[in-house]
């Protein structure tokens, strides 16, 4: 996915995960995996039903957090996973968000 890193080779990326992605656990499981990834930034249901995610890191493991969302958590359903390169933003951790408005 091409994006320019910063000085220090972190990325950012947007991803979008549609199917049945809410009500499974996908957030929890996504939190999960993108700290042992060591990946920070967030994920948050949307009210279309699909997930958000904003994950910053370095780009081999921003490429592996993609593939385990194509799969998302044991019960969900992943249809379609797109991804966008994003702006940095401050980030300490991986966040669990309370659903977008």
């Amino acid at each position: 996915m091409p994006n320019e890193p910063n000085a220090s080779g972190v990325l950012c990326w947007h991803i979008r995960v549609t199917g049945l992605v809410q009500g499974v656990s996908f957030r929890a499981y996504a939190a999960r995996e993108a700290r042992r990834l060591h990946l920070v930034g967030s994920v948050q249901n949307q009210p279309d039903g699909s997930v958000v995610i904003v994950a910053q890191g370095d780009a081999d493991d921003l490429e592996r957090f993609r593939q385990w969302c194509e799969q998302g958590s044991p019960q969900a359903h992943v249809e379609q996973v797109e991804v966008t390169p994003g702006d940095l933003v401050a980030a300490e951790g991986f966040a669990i968000e309370r659903s977008g408005q």
